[in-house]
């Protein structure tokens, strides 16, 4: 399977679909194109499925209907391609954030310490920026205010220390090298926990994560028609931070309502069935009606 989807019924329900069966939807995130498939299926026949993707490997999975149309994209543009399509207002948009099932397990991807890969860590194959030229080009402060910020590693000076050290003496070029470098800091007890908060940090910086759904946020605010419905699957804090307090900030400005005062979380059936959705949380928005 390319990607299990994580609440899956929670998010698509909260499209509000049945009301707007002929309506325009996005799917911003399509991976493995569990969400899209469950709204195709809730869609009427003159409905339109407008989905995202940078990852090529991704939109492979997507089907031959003609309500959807595929866009090879990071979801920050969101907006942009709507304009060009001349959509006007959308229904609903859902996003289900982070890395896929896929990517993590495709070992020359380089996004998970499991495998001894190539440092990449790229959603977007064609992206010039890699995880291997973060490790290698950037400045010890620069590492470790990345560490500190998107991965929330304890002693991230002292990481980024090591990095830089290591890499005085040879080019750090795969996950292996990575892990070696930083040996000294974990043991087989605390290996999963922190190398997944350094892998974290460098995946969001190659990939411009923050910045990305920051763009995507408010390309929905200006892209969503009235009473439209924005469905946000976060996996870890910071994505989080940034979509409650977009929320707060609309609804303060009269724009937007919130439909879920606190995150959806998915079911105990759901975390042991699908471990990786145990750190996922669903925020739900609504554009004001005129």
């Amino acid at each position: 399977m390319y990607h299990k989807s994580v609440l899956l019924a929670e998010s698509v329900d909260a499209l509000g679909i049945e009301g707007k069966r002929d309506g325009v939807f996005v799917d911003a995130t399509f991976g493995g194109g569990g969400h899209s498939r469950e709204i195709l299926a809730r869609l009427g026949e003159k409905g339109r499925l407008i989905v995202f993707d940078q990852d090529e490997d991704a939109l492979a999975n997507a089907a031959e209907d003609k309500r959807i149309t595929k866009i090879r994209s990071n979801f920050r543009f969101l907006e942009n391609y709507i304009r060009y399509l001349g959509v006007g207002a959308v229904d609903g948009v859902i996003a289900d954030l982070g890395v896929s099932s896929h990517q993590f397990d495709t070992a020359e991807r380089g996004f998970s310490y499991r495998f001894d890969a190539p440092l990449d860590m790229r959603m977007n194959t064609l992206a010039e920026l890699d995880a291997a030229q973060v490790v290698n080009g950037y400045s010890q402060e620069a590492l470790a205010k990345i560490f500190r910020d998107y991965g929330e590693v304890d002693g991230a000076g002292k990481v980024a220390s090591a990095i830089v050290s290591a890499r005085a003496g040879r080019k750090i070029e795969t996950t292996g090298d990575l892990r070696e470098a930083l040996s000294r800091f974990f043991n087989a007890q605390s290996e999963r926990k922190f190398l997944g908060k350094v892998f974290q940090a460098l995946r969001i910086e190659v990939n411009r994560e923050m910045r990305a759904l920051e763009d995507l946020l408010e390309g929905c605010l200006n892209t969503l028609g009235s009473g439209g419905r924005l469905s946000v699957i976060t996996y870890h804090s910071l994505e989080d931070r940034i979509v409650k307090n977009f929320l707060r900030d609309r609804k303060a400005d009269g724009t937007f309502e919130i439909i879920s005062r606190k995150p959806i979380l998915p079911s105990e059936e759901e975390i042991e069935a699908n471990p990786r959705s145990r750190s996922a949380k669903l925020r739900i928005g609504q554009r004001k009606r005129n």
